[in-house]
């Protein structure tokens, strides 16, 4: 189903939960959300979202989802044993407004046998990991196990208002005509912007070049700040990377763009890197020098 944005692809998929729950004869079907996650700003998907700041103000809140810690599959098999009412699972494979949180190497193979031991629909959130970002099509390639649902947007239309919620097998049947639906989503512009978006991602090697220059910055990083005070991790997979500092650091933002840097800090102490996938080797040792400079400068 192609919409226009991430959050309208996460409702589709919220929908396609609920009505895999009815299907079941669930009254009202629960979906596992995740804290520190981000799925976007309309009513259901900040609701799922994991962060208190978001959901200020919009309170009442959408019913219908259980929040548990993000990377703890014991807290997931919790709730299984004490809730009749699950339909699915919604997560993002790596958590990026959450700070770029990486999950355990199983987490994900592991939460598909969750899944489906209990009959529930497992829905990876990869607006932000996917098309290229980690060195695959989709993160959820780094593991052994394939999701039912997955939500794209973001780079699938470089720029260009697009996204898309993707469903297999028995989530691909919920949705029948007249179910869903939105006045732009499909269009003939925005869908040939994406066709575009993904010849050029092949054409050019670009996803090959994210997982070549991912492991080169997250070396340079390592070398560049191995004995810089403050440093809490350095962690990233393909071009989507994150540095933990021990302090709030949010006005590295506005530092750095007065040195000609676009970085983001997130979870107030991450910062948070996602260059482009037609980075070159050259520039990439740059952002690693530039920001290592900044880093211990802040941090002096």
């Amino acid at each position: 189903f192609f919409s226009n944005s991430g959050a309208e692809a996460n409702e589709a998929a919220i929908k396609i939960a609920r009505l895999f729950g009815h299907s079941k004869h669930i009254d009202n079907p629960a979906i596992i959300v995740m804290e520190n996650s981000f799925h976007g700003r309309t009513l259901a998907t900040l609701t799922a979202t994991g962060n208190r700041k978001v959901q200020a103000g919009f309170e009442p809140l959408v019913q219908g989802f259980i929040r548990v810690p993000y990377n703890d599959l014991e807290a997931i098999r919790k709730v299984a044993a004490n809730s009749q009412s699950v339909a699915a699972i919604l997560l993002e494979p790596i958590q990026g407004e959450g700070g770029i949180n990486i999950p355990d190497a199983a987490y994900l193979d592991e939460v598909r046998a969750i899944c489906d031991d209990n009959d529930w629909l497992m829905m990876l959130d990869e607006i932000q990991t996917g098309m290229g970002r980690t060195g695959k099509w989709f993160a959820f390639q780094h593991s052994q196990s394939s999701p039912d649902v997955v939500t794209i947007a973001k780079a699938l239309g470089n720029g260009v208002p697009v996204g898309a919620c993707l469903a297999s097998g028995k989530a691909a049947e919920m949705m029948q005509p007249g179910s869903h639906g939105t006045t732009f989503g499909g269009n003939p512009l925005a869908c040939r912007a994406a066709i575009a978006v993904l010849d050029s991602l092949e054409q050019q090697q670009c996803i090959a070049n994210a997982e070549k220059l991912g492991v080169q910055m997250l070396a340079g990083f390592a070398a560049a700040l191995a004995d810089a005070e403050g440093i809490i991790e350095i962690r990233g997979l393909g071009l989507m990377i994150g540095i933990e500092l021990d302090r709030p650091c949010g006005e590295l933002v506005a530092t750095a763009l007065t040195q000609g840097l676009l970085i983001n800090v997130t979870a107030e102490r991450v910062v948070r890197l996602l260059p482009p996938l037609i980075l070159t080797d050259k520039q990439a040792d740059l952002i690693v020098e530039q920001v290592s400079n900044l880093i211990r400068e802040f941090m002096v």
